[in-house]
């Protein structure tokens, strides 16, 4: 399900690192009646990004820099996002 969040977060992911690849996962319906399920449907994704500039970085500093282009949204909007972030092989 693509929502004003996911689609806000694709547009900041991509304005930020012209990713080679790009997924933003709803994941929101599997945490149903969990706790951070607002009920808005989108509260808790998965993003799979690849992008040259996370070349010479190591795990938790492209977590980091995933975390900060997305702004607000983690933590503020969005309850859980687990991010996958990679360089091209």
């Amino acid at each position: 399900m693509s929502g004003p969040i996911s689609e806000e977060m694709e547009r900041l992911l991509t304005e930020a690192f012209s990713p080679t690849n790009l997924e933003v996962i709803n994941d929101s319906a599997q945490h149903s009646g969990h706790i951070g399920d607002d009920g808005s449907g989108e509260s808790h994704f998965t993003i799979v990004i690849e992008a040259h500039q996370f070349s010479d970085m190591n795990r938790l500093a492209r977590q980091r820099a995933v975390i900060t282009a997305l702004g607000d949204i983690v933590g503020e909007r969005v309850h859980a996002v687990a991010i996958k972030a990679s360089a091209p092989a």
